[in-house]
C-alpha cells in the first residue's frame, strides 16, 4: 500500500519498502519496521547523494546543469532589476531539488512530472504550478537563444514544457458588495483595513498596494491633492501606470504620513505594556495583504471565497455600475488599450478622480447576482 510518500510502500506486516524510480535510478530497499519519517528522511539521503554523484559527473564532463542555468538567469533578472525577481526566485527553489541537478539538454517535460505531481498533491493549483513551469521554459529558452560557450549555445534546441491546463480550475471573479464590505474590513486590524479600502476605493494590485512608495507622489496643485505615477518596473503590463486617488484613497494615504520614510502602508508590531518607551520593532514594508489576519477576517464574514484581488474587481465592478465609460475604467485600472496615455495633464486627473468618486453613487443600490455552477 502506498504511503503519503511516494516511492514508500507499507506492507501487510507494517514493514516498508523503498521502490522508486529517481532521475533514471532505481532505489529499493526494504527497511523492515520503521516510522514514515524515518523512511522518508532514508530515501531523501539516497536521492540526494545520487544528485551529488551526478552532478559531479557531469561537471567533470563540463556539461551544463539546469541550476547553473538557473543561477544564471537568476543574475540577469538581479541586473535588469526584474520587479518579480523575488517570485522568479522562489520558482526556482522549488524546481532546484527536481531539475537542478540534471544537465540542461535532459530537462524537458517528463524530467519534470514529479515536480507537478507531487505540488497537485499539496493542493496546488494548476496556474501556479504553471508559473514554475514557465521559468523553466524561459532557462530553456535563454540556454538555446543566447547564452553561448565559445561561441556554442548552452543547448541546442530548447524542448516544449508543456503547461497544464488552467480552465477548468479558473475562477470568476467575486467582487464584493456594500454589506459584505461593512461585513469584512471593521474584522481586519487597522494597517490591514486601510490597504484593503484603498484597494475598492483606486483598484490597485496587491503588489503596488504594498510596494507604494512616497518617491512616486506628484503633487497636482490645481487639486490640492497627489497622484501615485507607477513606473512600468513595478506595474504588470510593464508601463507606467498613474495611481488615481478619491476622496476615500486620498484619506487613507494622509493618515500614512511620517510612519516610514520609504513605504506609504507599512506595519510595525505595538507595545501592549511599558508605552513610554520606544516601540519594539520599527515600522517595514508588508509583503502581501493576503495574511493569515486576512484569511481569519474572511471566514469570520462568511467570505472565505473573496481573495484580495477581488477587491481590485469590486472597483471595476462599482465603476461600471456607476455608468463609467469603458476608456475612463481602462484608465482607472491601468488596462492596457491602444492610445492610453501614460501621463495626464492636470484637467484629466481633475476629471478621473471625479470618475473615481462615483463609486460611491453605488452604495444603496448595487446588487451582485451570483450564479451557481449546475
Amino acid at each position: 500500500m502506498r504511503t503519503r510518500t511516494r516511492g514508500i510502500q507499507l506492507a501487510d506486516d507494517g514493514s516498508r519498502i523503498v521502490n522508486k524510480e529517481y532521475k533514471g535510478q532505481r532505489i529499493f530497499q526494504r527497511l523492515g519496521n520503521v516510522s514514515q519519517n524515518d523512511a522518508e528522511a532514508w530515501l531523501n539521503a539516497r536521492q540526494a547523494e545520487a544528485d551529488a554523484e551526478r552532478a559531479n559527473s557531469l561537471r567533470r564532463g563540463g556539461r551544463r546543469l539546469w541550476a547553473d542555468a538557473a543561477r544564471k538567469y537568476l543574475t540577469e533578472c538581479q541586473a535588469r532589476k526584474v520587479r518579480t525577481l523575488e517570485l522568479i526566485s522562489y520558482h526556482v527553489q522549488l524546481l532546484l531539488p527536481y531539475i537542478g541537478s540534471q544537465p540542461v539538454e535532459e530537462v524537458c517535460t517528463d524530467s519534470l512530472e514529479d515536480f507537478r505531481l507531487d505540488r497537485i498533491e499539496e493542493g496546488v493549483k494548476n496556474a501556479t504550478i504553471n508559473r514554475s513551469l514557465e521559468v523553466v521554459r524561459t532557462v530553456q529558452n535563454r540556454a538555446a537563444r543566447v547564452w553561448r560557450d565559445d561561441g556554442r549555445p548552452w543547448l541546442t534546441i530548447p524542448p516544449l514544457i508543456e503547461m497544464l491546463d488552467e480552465t477548468a480550475q479558473k475562477r470568476p471573479p467575486r467582487p464584493i458588495s456594500w454589506a459584505e464590505q461593512a461585513a469584512l474590513f471593521p474584522r481586519l486590524p487597522a494597517h490591514l483595513g486601510d490597504m484593503c479600502e484603498f484597494t475598492v476605493n483606486t483598484g490597485a494590485r496587491d503588489e503596488n498596494v504594498c510596494g507604494l512608495r512616497w518617491a512616486w507622489e506628484v503633487q497636482v496643485p490645481e487639486l490640492n491633492r497627489s497622484v501615485f505615477v507607477i513606473p512600468p518596473e513595478f506595474f504588470k503590463t510593464n508601463r507606467t501606470h498613474v495611481l488615481i486617488l478619491n476622496d476615500v484613497a486620498w484619506k487613507i494615504v494622509q493618515r500614512q504620513r511620517g510612519r516610514h520614510e520609504d513605504y506609504v502602508f507599512v506595519y510595525r508590531r505595538e507595545r501592549v505594556k511599558n508605552f513610554d518607551q520606544a516601540p519594539e520593532m520599527q515600522y517595514h514594508r508588508i509583503g502581501t495583504m493576503n495574511t493569515n489576519a486576512y484569511q481569519d477576517a474572511r471566514k469570520a464574514a462568511g467570505l472565505s471565497q473573496v481573495r484580495i484581488h477581488d477587491l481590485r474587481h469590486t472597483f471595476g465592478q462599482r465603476l461600471r455600475d456607476a455608468g463609467v465609460s469603458e476608456e475612463d475604467r481602462a484608465l482607472l485600472l491601468g488596462h492596457s488599450i491602444n492610445g492610453m496615455p501614460q501621463h495626464y495633464a492636470s484637467a484629466t486627473v481633475a476629471r478621473l478622480v471625479d470618475v473615481a468618486n462615483r463609486v460611491f453613487e453605488t452604495r444603496d443600490r448595487t446588487t451582485l447576482l451570483r450564479v451557481a455552477n449546475g
